[in-house]
């Protein structure tokens, strides 16, 4: 055994620092606390009322994907028109009242449609949409797939993206 290594029996105890709380040691760190718990609830409160406020999207959008997927694709196709003047009476704070948006046809109807839309339209969409809903059946029958997929397309992107004056 090494007589200059200390047996254990030398060893004794380290005093331990005093315990540090968790809770700041400044009003500074209270008042951010705050800030970041206040910003947090507007935040959660935003969204949950944009969230709300995007319910007729959510519905117009299940209700497009139930007409995509039918079978009897002249009915799917008629109710196109309706589900679009649907989602238009149901946009909250639209530039025009209600009873307006319902009587809008041709050139108007495609303005409001281009109008709130962050994307380009077809030039003939609001002709396309009354073609849908006036049309023989023996007429939609006619329409190639390529044009009814795209016609489910154009809806189903206006009905996600269309703006909403807040």
């Amino acid at each position: 055994m090494n007589p200059n290594v200390p047996g254990i029996e030398q060893l004794q105890e380290i005093g331990l620092p005093a315990p540090v709380g968790y809770a700041p040691q400044t009003w500074g760190w209270a008042v951010l606390l705050g800030m970041l718990v206040v910003t947090a609830l507007l935040a959660s409160a935003r969204r949950y009322w944009q969230w709300r406020r995007d319910r007729y999207r959510r519905e117009a959008l299940a209700r497009l994907a139930e007409l995509q997927s039918a079978d009897d694709r002249v009915s799917a196709l008629r109710e196109l028109p309706e589900l679009l003047k649907r989602v238009a009476l149901s946009m909250p704070c639209s530039s025009l009242p209600q009873g307006h948006i319902g009587a809008l046809g041709n050139k108007d109807w495609q303005a409001f449609l281009v109008r709130h839309s962050p994307q380009p339209l077809p030039a003939d969409f609001s002709r396309q949409l009354a073609q849908l809903a006036y049309a023989p059946d023996a007429t939609l029958r006619a329409l190639p797939d390529e044009q009814c997929q795209q016609l489910f397309d154009t809806c189903k992107r206006w009905v996600e993206r269309h703006h909403v004056a807040v």
